[in-house]
């Protein structure tokens, strides 16, 4: 039972993923702590909420890396 609860929430958090493009870094990291969540003691949607979180902000994190870098290519540039 519990399997088949995890895979219908990955299922849709997989599909709200593919509506949401905001959402970066957030289902990869709701499944990583979801799973990582569970297995350390049953806490599982815990897991998915900080997952999602950290995620988000890795991902943001990069985002703004990219611009940074983007940035100063096109300083060199001119």
């Amino acid at each position: 039972m519990r399997k088949l609860i995890v895979c219908a929430v990955a299922a849709l958090a997989l599909a709200a993923g593919i509506t949401l493009a905001d959402a970066k870094g957030c289902i990869k990291g709701a499944l990583v702590g979801g799973a990582a969540g569970h297995f350390a003691g049953h806490h599982g949607f815990i897991g998915a909420a900080a997952g999602c979180v950290i995620g988000r902000h890795e991902a943001n994190k990069r985002a703004r890396a990219q611009q940074t870098q983007q940035y100063q290519q096109n300083q060199e540039k001119h």
